[in-house]
């Protein structure tokens, strides 16, 4: 089929071109409004009990933890007359505004103790904004610039978990605008080294068109149906980028290759297209297949990631098989215009082709294979060393504390901790939805849950309660406030840290309190979201798991017809992730290296969605280069029956493809380190370490070691799966004619007019 897509492309290759053209275009345009409509949330399980409990205090109680925060700081004092008065007029001027559904001030007539600084020179002001993830997003863009700045004689600051996304959105949009501008000057540079030739660099750069802007739309388009996370927008960048080089740097080295061998631009593309263009079509299947196991997961969040890498996988390839072709067909020999280095590789090479067994591949390979052993021992002693730090992880949900420290949202989550205590501690919520409990059980039950261990108080419609106690009677309006007629909800105030063991125990502890008979009791608050999506993550993992390891054996024995290969590629993976892990703590959780990655507060912890998400991401890319090296050396001991000739020839052929496509890859991911979000930074940072390792450590180490101490085992199947793949498996072929089937190369070693020294890579 890839053979006749060849034919195709020579055919009517104007025609794909246009066609190109057209659909970019349309795409371009669907696509362009994706920054500003996509969220910033998704964190949360929207099954979980939490969740519900969160929507029947909105729906049936009209209130819920506040999501607008704004910190007013007086010149002297706030309970002065001029600040009071500022304060009660900036409450009633936030009250106001539309989308705006609950107002809790310092400056209200009860005048919350917790909402005052210890110093009295700030005072907090809490809202709840009404609806989803987007709505409340667009409500703080309109409401904060009305009323942050200066209040009249308050300095006010907006924070909470509205202003964190919008101002995380934002900054992230910034972020990438300048990730792009370092990575792509760079990337077009190494792209002219790499591929030997301006007009040849080019080539990817349109495939990456394709790519990005194709699954761009995709996202703006899911957005309408279900919540897409803006974060997704960084992966279709780096990996639509990545993949557009991968495989037009994969295919143009194998169509420089076929014309070196004496073929015309037809019969090279149709060849290229049946060997290097298959091997492209299986590396993007298990890809796409490593990056859908997001789907599993509950978080829109890491969902959104699955979105943007299914549509990203599938344009690249669409744009390498399809698209490539054409361009190529089109350019024909003037593929190697612009060759800026022609002279400087005639003045080294000189006039015979160079032997592939002096390459710098070939002989690393065979002195690997030459001392297997201690090659091994070493490299997994480093790496071991590398993991250690992972065996300390933390984990936790992000929070203003992942924005830069001059953001205003983090300043204010700074200042909340350290100046508002009792507030800071983030109080739970127990919602009795069903059936609301006589006065006398109530009583009860807030004495029992005032008595657990992290709580300071609740307060229901019948008091306030602690340590077992009734310590004041029912305040104005909580009849009103704490039910609905059917049920009744209680608020329980802690200082314990929601994403600290001590918080799980906390919602474990409250949970475990029995609610009054015939009724049940849903918890929410921070800590409870936090348990909930651990659980949600930690349920579903297996499942992602399961699906990446048996459809990457499947895949794998399926390219090589060998069960020992897709082991070994899944037990190097995982090695080579671990070992990221560990490095990731000890940046991001420890708090090492700043001064090479940048600024970032330390909590102690990582976000608990990265690793997961670098699962997914890394362990597809990591294939993607399995497959590519496989490819060649299955290519040659199919045609030599010699594991170790086969190994040294397929890691020289691939070996300067893997590591140019790598390193370009690479830089894309590392320019994400600039980010100002430190998650942004983590997943930059630990992609382009897990990338480099993987194409340097792993492929350029490991495999040929493991390889040459398993011999002719690494071919090894059961007799019922060597015939199960003899009928449906892949098939390692050469160039091909007109109707897919091998031709040999012709006697004349004519290269159409592309001389060997003009070939960057092969």
């Amino acid at each position: 089929m890839l053979a006749r897509l060849a034919s195709l492309a020579l055919r009517r290759r104007r025609l794909v071109l246009v066609i190109a053209v057209l659909g970019f275009a349309i795409a371009g345009a669907i696509a362009s409004p994706a920054m500003k409509v996509l969220s910033a949330g998704g964190f949360e399980d929207p099954d979980a009990e939490s969740s519900v409990a969160v929507d029947v205090l909105r729906d049936r109680f009209d209130t819920g933890d506040p999501n607008l925060i704004l910190l007013a700081r007086a010149p002297e004092q706030v309970d002065s007359g001029e600040a009071a008065a500022d304060g009660r007029a900036l409450t009633k001027k936030l009250a106001d505004q539309r989308g705006v559904a609950e107002v809790t001030s310092y400056w209200a007539s009860d005048r919350a103790a917790d909402l005052r600084s210890k110093d009295g020179r700030s005072a907090l002001v809490l809202a709840r904004l009404q609806g989803d993830d987007d709505e409340v997003l667009k409500a703080a863009k309109r409401i904060a610039p009305l009323v942050t700045g200066d209040q009249g004689v308050l300095e006010v600051q907006s924070g909470g978990r509205a202003e964190f996304n919008r101002q995380g959105s934002e900054r992230i949009t910034s972020d990438l605008t300048r990730a792009e501008g370092i990575a792509i000057p760079i990337t077009i540079l190494l792209l002219v080294l790499v591929f030997g030739s301006g007009m040849a660099a080019l080539l990817p750069l349109a495939v990456a068109g394709v790519s990005v802007v194709g699954s761009l739309a995709v996202l703006r388009l899911l957005n309408e149906v279900t919540g897409v996370s803006i974060f997704a927008i960084n992966l279709s960048t780096a990996l639509g980028l990545g993949l557009a080089i991968d495989y037009s740097l994969f295919i143009v080295s194998r169509y420089r290759e076929e014309l070196r061998k004496g073929y015309d631009t037809a019969a090279a593309l149709r060849g290229s297209l049946r060997t290097a263009g298959r091997t492209v079509v299986f590396s993007a299947l298990t890809v796409l297949l490593s990056l859908s196991a997001l789907l599993v997961f509950p978080l829109y969040f890491l969902r959104s990631f699955a979105y943007a890498g299914i549509a990203v996988v599938f344009f690249a390839t669409l744009g390498a098989v399809v698209l490539l072709p054409a361009l190529l067909a089109a350019l024909g020999p003037r593929i190697d215009k612009f060759d800026v280095l022609a002279k400087l590789r005639r003045r080294g090479s000189g006039k015979e082709p160079r032997n592939p067994e002096d390459g710098f591949w070939h002989r690393l390979a065979t002195a690997v294979m030459r001392r297997p052993l201690p090659v091994l021992t070493v490299v997994l002693v480093a790496l071991a060393v590398v993991v250690m730090p992972f065996t300390k992880a933390s984990f936790s949900l992000p929070d203003d504390r992942a924005l830069p420290k001059d953001m205003a949202a983090a300043q204010v989550g700074a200042a909340t901790r350290t100046e508002f205590p009792s507030f800071a501690g983030q109080d739970l919520k127990v919602v009795l939805p069903d059936r609301r409990p006589d006065g006398a059980a109530l009583t009860t039950y807030a004495e029992s849950l005032s008595e657990v261990v992290g709580v300071d108080r609740v307060d229901t419609a019948t008091g306030s309660f602690r340590d077992g106690t009734r310590i004041a009677p029912p305040a104005a309006g909580a009849e009103r406030l704490f039910t609905d007629g059917k049920g009744t909800w209680l608020s329980v105030a802690t200082g314990v840290d929601a994403y600290s063991q001590a918080g799980q125990d906390l919602v474990s502890d409250v949970r475990a309190t029995g609610p009054p008979a015939g009724t049940e009791a849903l918890v929410a608050g921070p800590a409870a979201t936090y348990a909930d999506t651990l659980d949600s993550l930690w349920s579903a993992l297996p499942y992602a798991a399961l699906i990446i390891a048996v459809l990457t054996f499947v895949l794998l024995f399926l390219f090589t017809g060998s069960v020992v290969m897709p082991i070994k590629a899944i037990l190097l993976n995982l090695l080579s992730l671990t070992a990221t892990y560990g490095a990731m703590v000890f940046v991001f959780q420890d708090g090492h290296l700043q001064w090479l990655v940048g600024d970032f507060t330390v909590t102690g912890r990582i976000d608990v969605t990265m690793p997961i998400l670098m699962f997914c991401i890394i362990f597809g890319l990591s294939m993607d280069y399995e497959v590519f090296l496989l490819s060649r050396i299955k290519e040659e001991y199919d045609r030599t029956g010699d594991n170790r000739t086969a190994v040294a020839a397929g890691l020289e052929a691939t070996g300067r493809i893997v590591t140019a496509a790598a390193g370009l890859l690479a830089i894309f991911f590392l320019a994400l380190v600039s980010a100002g979000v430190t998650h942004v930074k983590m997943l930059g940072l630990g992609t382009a370490l897990a990338i480099l390792m993987d194409a340097l450590v792993i492929r350029g180490l490991l495999v040929p070691a493991f390889m040459r101490l398993a011999g002719r085992l690494n071919w090894w199947a059961p007799a019922p799966l060597r015939r199960l793949h003899d009928r449906i498996g892949f098939s390692h072929g050469q160039s091909s004619g007109e109707d897919g089937n091998p031709v040999p190369a012709p006697a004349t070693a004519s290269t159409d007019g592309v001389p060997p020294t003009r070939q960057a890579v092969h």
